[in-house]
């Protein structure tokens, strides 16, 4: 009898102490999620799509070692701490290893995130721009580094193919000193980059390759997976009949799913707000002598295109021994333009039907594509002339464009920069309060990835006038 008594207690100990490690093991996993550090939340989500073990929900908070995933029908947006975002198309899945922000001591940031499979796009936030050294985003076959960037990524287990919004990549394959387990861009021999200024080219990496093959292709790139983006991805588009309807604030657009059936909808909680004022006035102050130096060689004769297919420029007047463009001269008579703007013999106009629509965040930088540019030195005859070195960037969030390229020709070399505002319009507008320096353009483009404008500079000794058109 004693010895079945003590039998008893013996197994009943023994189930309390299982009990009790069953129980700490769960409490030691709870503490260890919760532990984990926050690397974003969800700003948009529908259909099916689940974080970690549970279904995603508006609000959530995403973690470190946290896996997303989503069905045929899911999209989830995730802001990031530092304002970033990473975007999950359908039947994806991927992976943030580790989303640490250090803003006192960047170079303590690390950032890590993994596309499994599927498609996904990643904007980076501010502490990845300031640590680009320490951000990797891994696929089964490459390590993709960022140069401060928006980029889209499809992969499967075999092959990756990247293309790029904004800013610029590095990319590798997996070989030799590039391998999963690192951190940051695999940079050397076996390395490559894209710029979003090569239109229409995209960087493929298969399993084994180390070198990535610079490819042209639409049907190939990442959107063309059966996951394109959707209207409200973190960037303007135009609406159904052009009107601007379809602008996303994802800090202040609230969405749920409601079930309804078998369906989900998405009901907005919250309205936009209203439009922020614009910056303040940026002041350009031009030096106080000609920016004038000797040229080098002589230019190429300037290339002529006319604007994006939204915003068309031309000449007016005959100037420079070139006559008038009488192509954007019929259009314009057409009636389906603004009126045209004028400027150094020269006239831009965009087509009245269109609704500028921008992001209210992020910067993008532009490409010079097209160009005509005049120079006359004082005393002398008005000549064509070259545009070179031209470069132009937006801030979206301040609403701010800064652009500056250099005209050549008669033997000097003249520097023109402008710093501005970019209206509710999209309009281009300096704010010197100077007039030797002008500026007249728009930005358009259903993802605001077109520009033009024309531009003046009236010196003691010198004059410019020219057009310039641009993409991203």
């Amino acid at each position: 009898m004693a010895e079945n008594a003590i039998l008893k207690g013996n197994i009943h100990m023994r189930k309390q102490l299982s009990n009790m490690l069953i129980a700490a093991g769960l409490l030691a996993g709870a503490l260890s999620a919760a532990c984990a550090a926050e690397a974003g939340k969800i700003v948009f989500v529908t259909g099916q799509v689940r974080v970690a073990d549970h279904a995603a929900a508006l609000d959530g908070t995403v973690r470190e070692g946290d896996e997303l995933s989503t069905g045929a029908d899911g999209y989830i947006y995730v802001k990031t701490v530092d304002q970033g975002f990473l975007v999950l198309r359908p039947s994806s899945k991927a992976r943030i290893v580790t989303y640490h922000i250090d803003d006192k001591n960047p170079a303590n940031t690390r950032v890590k995130l993994e596309l499994l499979n599927g498609v996904a796009r990643s904007i980076s936030g501010t502490g990845v721009k300031r640590a680009r050294q320490n951000f990797r985003f891994n696929t089964p076959v490459a390590a993709i580094g960022v140069r401060g960037t928006d980029f889209v990524v499809y992969t499967d287990d075999k092959t990756s193919r990247v293309t790029v919004v904004s800013g610029g990549v590095v990319v590798s394959g997996f070989a030799g000193g590039c391998g999963p387990e690192g951190g940051g861009p695999c940079e050397g021999g076996g390395s490559r980059e894209l710029f979003a200024g090569q239109a229409g080219m995209m960087l493929q990496v298969e399993r084994g390759q180390t070198n990535p093959q610079l490819m042209r292709g639409q049907t190939l790139s990442p959107s063309e997976h059966g996951a394109p983006a959707r209207p409200d991805e973190p960037i303007g588009k135009i609406g159904p009949s052009g009107n601007a309807g379809t602008e996303v604030n994802l800090d202040a657009q609230k969405s749920v799913n409601v079930l309804t059936g078998n369906k989900q909808v998405n009901q907005s909680l919250t309205p936009p707000p209203p439009d922020m004022k614009p910056p303040p006035e940026v002041v350009v102050v031009p030096p106080l002598v000609d920016p004038v130096v000797p040229a080098g060689p002589a230019p190429l004769p300037p290339v002529v295109t006319p604007g994006p297919k939204e915003v068309i420029w031309g000449r007016y007047a005959a100037i420079a021994g070139a006559g008038v463009d009488t192509k954007v001269r019929d259009e314009l008579a057409t009636g389906k333009y603004d009126n045209p703007t004028l400027l150094g013999g020269y006239q831009i106009a965009r087509l009245s039907s269109t609704a500028y629509v921008a992001p209210r965040e992020g910067t993008a930088a532009f490409v010079l594509t097209g160009s005509d540019a005049t120079l006359q030195r004082s005393g002398r005859s008005l000549v064509p002339a070259a545009v070179q070195d031209a470069k132009l960037t937006v801030d979206f969030g301040a609403r701010t464009f800064q652009t500056g390229l250099t005209v050549v020709g008669d033997g000097v070399s003249v520097p023109f920069n402008v710093s501005g505002n970019v209206t509710k319009l999209g309009e281009l507008v300096n704010t010197t309060l100077l007039t030797d320096t002008r500026i007249k353009g728009y930005l358009g483009g259903a993802n605001v990835e077109e520009a033009a404008y024309l531009f003046q500079y009236k010196g003691t000794s010198v004059t410019i006038n020219g057009a310039t058109t641009w993409r991203r």
